[in-house]
């Protein structure tokens, strides 16, 4: 099975960039994320809590890129925990990657729902079923595509951003002020949920070692993701400081409360009414196209596990041909599971953003972030037993174990403030499902992966070992050539 591959050497750094920013959906963390943030915890240097996540995304990112350029996977968490500690720990990361990724593509068809039903009316269901016949045919393209399509989505929703931040900073409503930049605001009650809203927004910014197999240079992953944090960090803390900025600092958790006065609003004012609709538009589009790239990855690593055996066979089939490499049943897989979470959500009653949006994606959003934690002990472990040896010690050492300690109290952070997170009552117990769930996952993996250490060692033997030989498949750049 391991002779099986995706389409090799048709995405660079920028398609890589594009899947990963994409999925973060910029657009909708603004109107959405960045208004609850300083609705929900009354924090008001939301832009400076950016700045602290992307530095801790940063040092975890550094220890999980590096060791990815050594052990390229379409499963990246799923072999770089198998590699570095143990292949059971492997196959549990794999169990959280794809609950916390279906958690977030399946939790954003209530939000594009939602969103439909109040722009052109009619039942929210109805538009989430039309959207996964859209996602579900894109699932079934080659990456270098769908990065296409997402590419030019992606440039009109940041323009719309980047026209809100103009507009907000050139018509401030107390001037520019910089205190949401202060950290004397950030350290206040609240912090936990603002950090934990923040980290969020990241979500979906570690996705490109997924592609890895596909990407056109060793080092375009490495390339890719060091520009989507930075990016990211830097886009979200300006465009936060913009909405404060256009409201007034003293003004903006009052303001965040009230619909009429958001991003949206404030665009309104200044260009015309008719650009909220087209803002509106433009945010379905936004949410589809994370929805795509949320659908590419859990399909690779489905078809990645498959193609080790850890799931049936049958699971890695591709389209066909040279030019092929598109995993088929993987993306039928997620499309299934979608269609079937979405439909209980239905029969249930249960609301599509209170609940199934809200609570899918802090699912996610958790499981990525113990994920990336996870990974970043990996990476020090396979480091130190000499493991990309070439390293540096920032590399190897440092930033993984920072990164550690600091992901890892983003955690707790998250875990002490679910409850408003989730907007429950105070003393509820409920939140507290999130956390079992994801140790679930990972209970159930370790218990998967020791049965396959008892019943085929073969198969746990190479877990994570399965990329195939570069030299034993074939290279679309090559198939115009005749002998």
């Amino acid at each position: 099975m391991t002779g099986r591959a995706l389409a090799r050497r048709t995405l660079g750094a920028g398609s890589l960039w594009v899947f990963a920013v994409g999925a973060s959906s910029p657009l909708t963390v603004l109107v959405g994320g960045v208004v609850a943030m300083y609705a929900f915890t009354g924090v008001v240097a939301v832009p400076l809590s950016f700045v602290v996540i992307g530095v801790v995304v940063g040092l975890l990112a550094v220890g999980y890129v590096a060791m990815a350029r050594h052990v390229p996977h379409a499963a990246p968490f799923y072999a770089l925990l198998a590699r570095g500690l143990n292949p059971s720990v492997g196959v549990a990361g794999a169990v959280i990657a794809l609950l916390g990724y279906n958690a977030i593509q399946i939790s954003l068809y209530g939000l594009c729902g939602v969103t439909l039903a109040g722009l052109v009316g009619g039942q929210w269901w109805v538009w989430a079923a039309l959207v996964w016949v859209v996602v579900a045919i894109l699932g079934q393209l080659r990456g270098v595509t769908n990065a296409k399509l997402l590419g030019t989505l992606l440039a009109v929703e940041l323009a719309i951003i980047v026209l809100f931040d103009l507009a907000a900073i050139a018509n401030p409503a107390e001037g520019l002020d910089m205190s949401p930049w202060s950290p004397s605001q950030l350290a206040v009650p609240g912090i936990g949920g603002v950090l934990a809203f923040a980290m969020a927004a990241f979500v979906g910014g570690e996705t490109g070692p997924a592609f890895g197999e596909e990407a056109r240079a060793d080092g375009a992953v490495g390339r890719a993701m060091a520009a989507t944090v930075a990016f990211l960090g830097l886009f979200y803390a300006v465009s936060a400081w913009a909405f404060a900025v256009a409201v007034g600092p003293d003004h903006v958790v009052d303001a965040a409360r009230d619909p009429d006065q958001g991003p949206l609003g404030v665009l309104g004012t200044v260009y015309g009414s008719g650009i909220i609709t087209v803002a509106t538009v433009l945010l379905v589009t936004s949410v589809i196209a994370a929805m795509s790239a949320f659908h590419a990855t859990v399909a690779r690593y489905i078809f990645a596990l498959a193609r080790e055996g850890v799931l049936p066979p049958a699971l890695a089939k591709l389209s066909g041909g040279v030019r092929g490499g598109a995993p088929l049943a993987g993306s039928a897989v997620q499309s299934v599971v979608a269609a079937v979470v979405v439909t209980a959500f239905v029969l249930v009653g249960a609301d599509p953003m209170t609940i199934m949006f809200t609570w899918l994606s802090t699912i996610g959003g958790m499981s990525v972030l113990v994920l990336l934690v996870l990974s970043a002990l990996s990476a020090r472990a396979f480091f130190a037993r000499g493991g990309g040896s070439r390293e540096s010690v920032l590399v190897r050492t440092i930033a993984p174990t920072v990164g550690a300690v600091t992901g890892f109290l983003v955690i707790v952070f998250m875990l002490s403030n679910l409850g408003a997170l989730l907007g429950v009552s105070p003393g509820s117990k409920w939140p507290w499902i999130i956390p079992v769930l994801i140790a679930g996952a990972g209970l159930t993996g370790l218990a998967w992966g020791g049965g396959m250490r008892r019943g085929r060692p073969g198969v746990y033997q190479q877990i994570g070992r399965g990329t195939p030989n570069p030299l034993t498949v074939g290279d679309h750049r090559l198939e115009p050539l005749e002998l």
